[in-house]
């Protein structure tokens, strides 16, 4: 199915356009044309969020009364749409799409005002600090402790695969805070700086040669009682209330643009020609993102209708992560010995001059190899499988 855009919508679109054309400079396009991790880095990112923030354009899923808009489900999925056909810088979405509304949600008057307003601004960058060493995707089996002494929390363990934790000032964190019962009854959520002692940030590189993650140590670390949020040993509730933000979302749009750098490649490189078996890879592509395309506008206008999507969001997150390793496959064969070189460093500087071979290959080999977590984080492959069936098979 297709979106049935009205009038209205399609003017919403003209203005984002025209918007992306006046403000989003070539440096911020070539920052998110040449973006191989999951988001990027930090200076980017913040100078394109403070653009989006003068314009009112930061949060726009937050509601109205703390600087969100008004806009239908519709809209933010063109808003998200154009985005990335413009190449916008992917913005890290810990605080505006998921600490954000936990702290709408469960915060107390004091921690909205003290964050929420530097949240829009980049003027605060968060980590999200959820797995651990050991724990893979049982994420109620943390052992991260916080032990009450007094006025404060004392914090001991460790993080890992925290993303951006090395450019973040702030962190949100479960940690476990009663170890009788259940393992989710004894879990909660707290707010903390990053500089505070006791707390050591180490990198991890990634294959790609990024450093987009880290490990995130706490040793004796003391917090105040008034970074948590909601009530003590009841954190569960609200790490799945941020999970059902993390796991929102649209894959089509960006795999649509992978394609379409897909099909320059093979054009330039001369295989995009009648009986040629590239040409046949890209129409079997082709049809799988205008399928996934399909899973999507039936979920927003689902959403459109006050309707829940059911099982349709972990088929899109399935199908969306699956084909795009299928995608990275394919670049990583379109690049051919391109495909390569070590481009991390030129990638990391945004230099073309000291990249190897057409702009689009330096990311081929990166974006592959970052991608196969992508079936893994925010509820793997097996996982979705395990929620489809028993929602639809079962049901």
């Amino acid at each position: 199915m297709s979106l049935d855009l009205s009038p209205a919508d399609l003017a919403f679109r003209d203005e984002v356009r025209a918007f992306l054309d006046a403000e989003l400079t070539e440096d911020l396009r070539l920052a998110g044309r040449l973006c191989a991790g999951v988001y990027c880095d930090r200076p980017p990112a913040q100078k394109w969020l403070s653009i989006l923030n003068r314009r009112g354009w930061a949060v726009p899923n937050w509601p109205v009364e703390y600087g969100g808009c008004d806009w239908s489900v519709v809209q933010r999925y063109i808003f998200a749409s154009e985005l990335v056909a413009a190449d916008a810088p992917p913005v890290t979405p810990n605080a505006t799409g998921m600490l954000g509304p936990v702290l709408i949600a469960f915060g107390t008057p004091e921690q909205k005002a003290a964050y929420l307003p530097r949240i829009p601004t980049g003027e605060d960058w968060w980590a999200q600090g959820y797995s651990e060493p050991g724990s893979g995707s049982d994420l109620a089996s943390l052992q991260c402790r916080a032990v009450r002494d007094g006025d404060h929390y004392v914090i001991t363990g460790s993080k890992i695969w925290t993303t951006h934790a090395h450019w973040s000032n702030r962190i949100f964190c479960l940690v476990r805070t009663n170890t009788e019962g259940k393992p989710q009854a004894g879990i909660s959520f707290l707010v903390f700086d990053m500089d505070l002692p006791g707390i050591t940030v180490r990198p991890i590189i990634t294959l790609a040669g990024d450093h987009e993650v880290n490990e995130v140590f706490f040793d004796q670390v003391r917090v105040p009682v008034t970074a948590l949020v909601g009530k003590e040993n009841e954190g569960w509730g609200v790490a799945k209330f941020l999970l059902s933000h993390e796991r929102g979302g649209q894959y089509a749009p960006r795999l649509r643009r992978r394609w379409s750098r897909l099909r320059t490649m093979a054009d330039d490189r001369g295989l995009n020609r009648p009986g040629d078996p590239v040409r046949t890879r890209l129409a079997s592509l082709a049809a799988s993102i205008d399928a996934l395309e399909a899973t999507e506008h039936s979920i927003v206008s689902k959403l459109s209708r006050g309707e829940n999507p059911g099982a349709a969001s972990s088929m899109l997150k399935l199908q969306g992560t699956e084909l795009l390793q299928l995608v990275d496959e394919a670049a990583q064969d379109m690049a051919g010995a391109y495909a390569a070189p070590d481009q991390s460093g030129a990638l990391h500087a945004l230099d073309l001059q000291s990249g190897v071979g057409p702009t689009d290959a330096m990311t081929a080999t990166a974006l592959y190899l970052n991608d196969r977590a992508a079936t893994i984080y925010a509820g793997s492959s097996e996982v979705q499988r395990n929620i489809i069936s028993g929602l639809i098979l079962k049901g």
